[in-house]
């Protein structure tokens, strides 16, 4: 996809704008054309520089998240999920909570908004946890034959979209920190 140069400010309203869309109206009632009006630009603009409506919304969820899970490193297993705990935004975290799931919920239709989901929002994070893992192996607090290392991202997302499920309640960070010490952790033998 041809892309043009947009400034870092820019490019942060129009993404900002496409939130703002995604929690008013939902995914699936998200036009290009309703961001079009929203940021002062074109749809033949949009399209040029991210190609379609799930590129777009991807990259805008993408452009929100301002924690990397590669980039704790305490020493500890523990330490690491607490840092990158630590970091999160509690207001942010619960209006990405409900943003995550709606998108999450349309992606079960849309081959197109999952496939970028997964390339440009899961597979880095993935990568991040799984260095956050090896560290822990490397450093013998979990073992390398853990059964349970495969399943730590299942058990991350499950935390994160299915508190509103059971509980009716968005996650927050006291949630996220005793899940990862009274779940996860353990699941690991650490």
């Amino acid at each position: 996809m041809a892309r043009t140069r947009l400034t870092p400010e820019r490019e942060g309203e129009l993404y900002a704008a496409v939130l703002d869309l995604l929690r008013e109206v939902g995914y699936d009632a998200l036009t290009m054309d309703a961001v079009a009006a929203r940021t002062r630009s074109s749809k033949a603009t949009l399209y040029r520089q991210w190609g379609s409506k799930p590129q777009l919304v991807v990259r805008a969820l993408q452009h929100d998240k301002t924690v990397a899970l590669a980039s704790a490193d305490t020493g500890s297993l523990r330490g690491d999920f607490h840092a990158v705990l630590d970091l999160v935004d509690p207001c942010q975290m619960e209006k990405d909570s409900a943003l995550l799931r709606g998108v999450a919920h349309a992606a079960h239709g849309n081959p197109d908004l999952l496939q970028a989901l997964r390339e440009l929002l899961l597979e880095p994070e993935m990568s991040g946890l799984d260095l956050m893992l090896r560290r822990a192996v490397e450093r013998g607090e979990v073992r390398p034959d853990q059964p349970a290392l495969k399943y730590v991202p299942h058990m991350l997302v499950g935390a994160y979209m299915t508190r509103w499920l059971i509980e009716e309640r968005p996650v927050d960070h006291t949630y996220l920190v005793d899940y990862v010490d009274s779940v996860i952790l353990p699941a690991l033998g650490v």
